[in-house]
């Protein structure tokens, strides 16, 4: 996860804020996923950040690793 630097700290950041707010939600769980996909989409198009699935991947399995059993 050091390669990839802040930028990998704020997507994990912005993944765990998605998590806990699909949690807690009162919306639609559908409604919510699209809502926090259109977001990513924008903000990585706004920002010129490409990232591969399996980099996506990568992360989220660290960010699984480092986050406590719920």
């Amino acid at each position: 996860m050091k390669s990839l630097g802040y930028l990998g700290a704020f997507l994990g950041g912005a993944l765990a804020g998605a998590v806990i707010g699909l949690l807690v939600a009162p919306e639609k769980g559908a409604d919510t996923r699209v809502k926090i996909t259109d977001a990513v989409d924008e903000f990585m198009k706004k920002h010129n950040i490409k990232l591969s699935r399996k980099d996506v991947k990568d992360l989220v399995d660290d960010i699984e690793d480092a986050a406590p059993e719920v």
